[in-house]
């Protein structure tokens, strides 16, 4: 069964720091490339950041770029999303999403709050 299972969300107040994790099960994690997408109050699904399945090449939404960094540790089979400088903009739920040959597998999503 796969799973994907996000930690790290919480408060924090502007210009502050949070790294998420994305603990991943049942299934070949190196060979997929894996995701962040948010969803903040009220609105939709919004893509942040991917990085491919050997860790070689990263990309990151405009709203993100130069703030978030994602990597992976594909022998603890997890993918983080190391966020600085959040804004209130960022409070979102926050998912980690597997892709692999037309198929995604998402996490269930960790909260973020910017708020001081």
């Amino acid at each position: 069964e796969v799973q994907l299972v996000e930690s790290g969300g919480g408060l924090v107040q502007p210009g502050g720091s949070l790294r998420l994790s994305c603990a991943a099960s049942g299934f070949t994690f190196s060979s997929y490339y894996m995701n962040w997408v948010r969803q903040a109050p009220g609105k939709g699904l919004q893509w942040i950041s991917t990085i491919s399945s050997g860790g070689s090449m990263r990309s990151y939404a405009d709203s993100v770029k130069g703030r978030f960094t994602i990597s992976r540790d594909n022998s603890k089979k997890t993918v983080y999303l190391q966020m600085n400088s959040l804004n209130p903009e960022d409070t979102a739920v926050y998912f980690c999403k597997g892709s692999k040959g037309g198929r995604d597998d998402w996490g269930k999503g960790t909260q973020v709050t910017v708020s001081s």
